[in-house]
């Protein structure tokens, strides 16, 4: 820097700051939170076009192979997928609109997260998602809160397939606001209209009131806000920690060799994002479920599932809520 300095006029005009300024924007988008937003990039191809594009073509046999790989992914797999997600979600529709009907009973509730269950595992099959779960003893219970890293959407689909939660979300319209209201009259799902989402101590009554009922499905939260790439875990938001009750933390580790989990919500919409998966080769996932803890403190939890789950250094702060 200082023999490009030197080179710069010795009188100062305006154009003289562009220097520093451009600089400082490259250390902005070179800095490791902003790495945490991008897609991871692997140290070999995958078979698959995230990683470089000049990796297409090495040599004869491996682009044979690609192509093979192409026409398996799309033309096989894709299909026997879209299938899968139109039946696990008709079903989920159907399934909970009829349970929905009953009285309020433990025979609800028994069908109510039959069904829900069955339709999450039908999901995940429709993503060929392959899952290990780690220390089942430490799962979430009723009445408490389960709080995970978050990498993308299908977290839900990912923790559901070994056991019921309660969703914590913003209504929505269209086809998922079809799936919502059709899900919360068969299970106390807890859905904010937009105006609520804004009024921070409404969220939190309501949150807490359904942590007492301890009868009710623990409730699933993400406490980073958003979709991290998979190879750290930020600083939580202290918010879902206000509410009191057992938290439950859980760490989720994708397997980016067979395909990219993360949803890069700037760059992709739901549609495609959700077409680069069902393309991909397959979701491998760990999900380790460690100890309860009752301390109202973000970092504990955090460095319990940061500590957890095998990634690089985490971006850390001092801040202790």
């Amino acid at each position: 820097m200082e023999e490009e300095i030197g080179e710069l006029r010795n009188s100062f005009a305006l154009s003289d700051a562009f220097y520093f300024y451009k600089k400082g924007l490259e250390s902005i988008v070179d800095d490791q939170v902003t790495q945490r937003f991008s897609s991871e990039e692997l140290a070999s191809w995958n078979l698959l076009t995230r990683t470089n594009q000049n990796f297409r073509y090495i040599s004869l046999r491996l682009t044979i192979i690609w192509v093979l790989g192409v026409f398996v992914r799309y033309c096989i797999l894709f299909p026997l997928r879209i299938t899968l997600a139109i039946i696990g979600l008709s079903w989920l529709v159907i399934g909970t609109t009829l349970v929905g009907f009953l009285p309020e009973n433990s025979v609800k509730t028994w069908l109510s997260e039959l069904v829900h269950l069955t339709c999450y595992r039908i999901c995940a099959r429709g993503l060929s998602a392959t899952i290990r779960y780690y220390n089942k003893e430490n799962k979430p219970q009723k009445g408490g809160i389960c709080v995970a890293n978050h990498t993308t959407p299908i977290d839900v689909v990912i923790l559901a397939n070994d056991g019921c939660y309660a969703m914590v979300g913003q209504i929505h319209g269209g086809l998922m606001g079809v799936i919502q209201r059709s899900m919360v009259r068969s299970c106390p799902h807890v859905w904010f209209e937009r105006s609520e989402m804004k009024d921070r101590h409404a969220v939190t009554s309501r949150l807490r009131a359904h942590v007492a009922a301890k009868t009710k499905l623990p409730i699933l939260i993400f406490p980073e806000g958003t979709c991290i790439n998979n190879t750290s875990v930020m600083m939580f938001k202290k918010g879902s920690f206000e509410i009191g009750g057992t938290i439950y933390p859980v760490a989720i580790k994708y397997d980016p060799r067979f395909g990219d989990a993360f949803w890069n919500s700037g760059k992709y919409n739901m549609v495609s994002y959700l077409l680069r998966m069902m393309t991909s080769w397959a979701i491998v996932v760990n999900v380790w479920y460690l100890p309860p803890m009752t301390l109202l403190y973000c970092h504990c939890v955090y460095n319990e599932i940061r500590s957890a789950t095998p990634v690089s250094a985490a971006i850390l702060t001092k801040h202790q809520y």
